[in-house]
Parts: structure tokens; sequence; C-alpha cells
């Protein structure tokens, strides 16, 4: 679960410095509900995947100072308990 927040959370974050509305690192934190010391950390997340995310401090707001993508795709299938003991018994 916690794989599933961090990514909800990488999107978000994406979407802010896209739009360049992330604010101030604190500020930051609290759109996030996540601590100052987390949105570093998210920030060097997409910097290891070759993002280059710099901050304007007359703007108070981070962005890509490069095109960067960044796209979530999750998906979630649910199986009975009827249909795993068909699938186990090779039926």
């Amino acid at each position: 679960m916690n794989s599933i927040k961090n990514l909800e959370r990488l999107q978000k974050l994406h979407q802010l410095i896209e739009q360049e509305t992330t604010g101030t690192p604190k500020e930051l934190a609290r759109r996030l509900h996540v601590s100052e010391r987390l949105v570093y950390n998210l920030i060097e997340q997409f910097k290891e995947y070759d993002a280059n995310i710099c901050f304007d401090r007359s703007r108070k707001t981070y962005y890509y100072s490069d095109d960067f993508q960044f796209n979530v795709s999750i998906s979630v299938s649910v199986v009975s308990n009827n249909e795993m003991i068909k699938i186990l018994d090779g039926i």
C-alpha cells in the first residue's frame, strides 16, 4: 500500500510542478499532507528519473527546466475464492 501512496504523491507533485504552482517546500508539504523532508525525497526521486527540477525563488515554485513526462497506471483485479480454487486445481 505504501508504494501506491507514494505513486499518488508523485503524480500529484508532478501535476503541481507542471502547472508551476507548488509554492514553497513548506507550502507544498501542507498541500500533499506530508513532511517537508518527504517533499525533498519525492523531488529527489524525480531527479533520479532524470527530471530537471528547479526552484524559482521569485515565483516560489518548482518547475521543470526541460520536458518531463510522468505517467502512472495501476490495474487491480479481484479474484473470488471459487475462481482461485479453479485456478489452483487446474480446472
